[in-house]
Order: structure tokens, then sequence, then C-alpha cells
């Protein structure tokens, strides 16, 4: 049995500022998502969830509902030949999931931090046809909504894992370009 990776000092305060930085880059992408599904308020009341818990509201089973039904609207989009709608869902899943950072120090858990942003990116490189300058903007403006809070913990994890597709990618160039 491998030994449990060491401990990372996480605070309240480092879990919502964590958390706040999340919500301000998915919310980017929510009308990309909303605009193909308007009746789809999943996404968006996991993003309210979470931007409640980064201004202070407790961590409750809110959030942790709020991010499941974010992720089926992910799924409904996808399946429903929406990949940038998808992508956008799944970067409001990750900002609610950003809340649930785990205090150890494992390079999966940078994907906590970054997720949203990568998704975010991802979603808007879809709708635009894979227009490379589409990414390298969007992740440039995720890297410069993160405070030093945020940079901070950041650098408390091992980099980014490789794996993961092209949004894993995203993760590991926004993560190399904040530390």
């Amino acid at each position: 049995m491998a030994p449990e990776p060491p401990a990372v000092a996480l605070g309240r305060d480092d879990l919502r500022a964590v958390t706040g930085y999340a919500v301000a880059c998915a919310r980017q992408a929510l009308a990309l998502f909303e605009h193909e599904r308007p009746g789809d308020q999943r996404p968006r009341a996991a993003l309210d969830a979470a931007r409640a818990f980064a201004d202070g509201a407790e961590r409750t089973r809110v959030l942790r509902d709020t991010a499941w039904a974010a992720q089926r609207a992910a799924t409904a989009a996808r399946e429903a030949g929406l990949p940038a709608a998808s992508e956008a869902a799944r970067a409001a899943l990750a900002a609610a999931g950003a809340a649930f950072l785990h205090p150890l120090a494992t390079a999966t858990q940078v994907r906590h931090v970054l997720g949203s942003a990568a998704h975010a990116a991802r979603a808007f490189e879809l709708s635009a046809g894979d227009d490379p300058a589409v990414v390298a903007c969007h992740l440039e403006r995720a890297r410069a909504l993160a405070g030093p809070v945020v940079v901070d913990v950041l650098r408390r994890y091992p980099a980014a894992p490789p794996g993961g597709g092209r949004v894993g990618e995203l993760v590991r160039l926004l993560d190399a370009s904040l530390r």
C-alpha cells in the first residue's frame, strides 16, 4: 500500500479564494451554455452556489448537489451534439468542485484549482472552431484573474499531471504560466 501524500496547509480563506477564482473563470463561458440550452439553469445554479461559498456561506450539500446537476447538464449538452456548451457546463461543475479542494499534495488537485479555467477556455476554443488564438486569449484572461492567494495555493501542490486530453493540456499550460 502506497503511503498517503503529505498534507497541504489549506484554510477556509484559501478555499474561498480558489472557489471565487474558479467562478470568475467559469462565468465567462456560461453564456455559451445558456445560448444553446436556454431553459437549463443547472450550470448557473452551480456557479451561484459556488459564489455564495466564496462570499462566506458554509460549504453545504447544495454545493455538491448543484455541481452534480451541472455534470448532468454537461452530459446532456454533449449528447445533443453541443460540445462547447458541454465544456461550459463542465466549467461550472469545476467551479463548484473547487470548494472541495483536498489538502493532499497530489498533482491531481491542481485540476480543482484550474479546471474551471481550462474547461471555459476549451468551450471558447470549440465555439471558435478550434482557433488557437481564442484559447490563448482565454488562458491569458484566466492567468490575470488568479490573485496572489490562488497562485500561492497552487504552488503548494505538485505540477499538474499528464493526461486529461485537451482540457488536461490547458490545465498544464495555465499551471506552468502561474508558477
